[in-house]
């Protein structure tokens, strides 16, 4: 128990993840780890004649199908071609690598939403950027004069947010876009979570784009299909954006696998089809196990009602995440604490955890049966 507990009280949520690697009742990283459906077997069958097209095509073929496939299936038409095409990048980690790279050329502080995944601010602080905590409430509701301050460079917001599941309405990203072109700030986005929800799936680039802000947006294909983690990160920017982008990309890659690209056009096709609402029913169901399953047990509650996205913060009460953490570890189940979430102020974190959705129904029972077992000890 002291180990695991000290154990989390230096972690970050990516080694608390990677503890869970090897567990069948891991409910901790975000990302898809549900079985394959019919379509994307078959997909996966045809993994021969998809390295034989990729190896032999193209690679700015296979990029630009890719990118199409994918940005047509999220609703966003107006994603960038021509002369700054969209970046391929090995994960979204990556390009927010080079992201925060770039923007340490041109400011020295950014405000980022608050709660969020605890590497955003690790990656930006690593690059030595200051950063002002922006809190969900004010960035959704309030003055937006006000949610900008004047002293950052950057704008960075997570739509729809992990772990809360919030997404930016169209109505409130073109206010948000506007404030920042009259601040001349840049807005940044990272969307990897939209394919769940499709309150997320209006155009965004068509919003940016008229609003004239200096933008940048992160997206991701690796939390929405059991790929086994192949997956591309997507970083996408505005022609005026002033950031040295290009050449920090060049700095870090050539470019990704070409097989990884044809095989992100072909689930994304599969998905245009019924792939999408079947994955949308599925985390739907995953989220309905959690919920009944825990809705007896006192002090617990769901903070993110409304949340689409594929995972689910629990509230517990009076119980702290560290205690409850800690007890799940000793059974072998991982799920996790939400102080990192909080990077601005950990205790607000203290007393939720947060349960990765995207799992087989059998795996997720069970490892919420254990949760409710530890939350009814303590």
């Amino acid at each position: 128990m002291i180990e695991s507990t000290l154990r989390l009280s230096t972690a970050n949520l990516t080694e608390l993840e990677h503890l869970a690697l090897n567990s069948e009742l891991n409910v901790a990283d975000g990302h898809a780890r549900q079985q394959l459906s019919e379509g994307q077997q078959r997909i996966i069958d045809e993994l021969p004649t998809l390295f034989e097209k990729a190896a032999v095509q193209p690679v700015a073929d296979l990029e630009r199908d890719a990118h199409r496939a994918f940005f047509h299936l999220m609703g966003q038409q107006s994603y960038p071609i021509g002369p700054n095409p969209v970046l391929s990048c090995y994960a979204s980690s990556v390009a927010m690598e080079i992201l925060a790279r770039s923007l340490v050329t041109k400011t020295d502080a950014v405000a980022l939403i608050h709660p969020t995944f605890d590497n955003i601010p690790d990656i930006l602080r690593g690059v030595g950027l200051r950063l002002v905590p922006l809190e969900e409430d004010p960035l959704h509701a309030g003055d937006l004069s006000s949610v900008v301050p004047p002293d950052v460079g950057c704008i960075f917001v997570t739509t729809p947010n992990n772990p809360t599941g919030r997404v930016l309405t169209r109505e409130r990203l073109a206010e948000l876009a506007a404030e920042c072109r009259r601040k001349d700030v840049v807005l940044a986005l990272d969307t990897s979570f939209r394919g769940f929800d499709t309150r997320s799936h209006y155009d965004h680039y068509a919003v940016l784009e008229a609003s004239g802000c200096r933008w940048v947006v992160i997206e991701d294909t690796g939390k929405l299909w059991p790929t086994l983690d192949l997956k591309v990160g997507l970083l996408a920017y505005s022609e005026n954006v002033g950031l040295p982008i290009p050449k920090i990309y060049s700095d870090i890659l050539l470019g990704v696998s070409p097989f990884i690209l044809a095989l992100v056009e072909r689930f994304a096709e599969d998905a245009a089809g019924d792939g999408l609402a079947d994955l949308h029913a599925f985390v739907a169901e995953s989220r309905r196990i959690v919920r009944t399953t825990l809705a007896d047990v006192p002090g617990v509650s769901f903070p993110d009602p409304d949340s689409r996205v594929s995972v689910e913060r629990v509230d517990l009460g009076g119980r702290r995440c560290a205690d409850v953490w800690s007890a799940l570890h000793e059974r072998q189940v991982y799920a996790l604490p939400c102080t990192q979430f909080h990077w601005a102020d950990p205790s607000l974190g203290d007393r939720s955890l947060r349960i990765a959705l995207a799992r087989p129904h059998t795996s997720l029972r069970a490892a919420v049966r254990e949760l409710r077992a530890v939350l009814l000890a303590h």
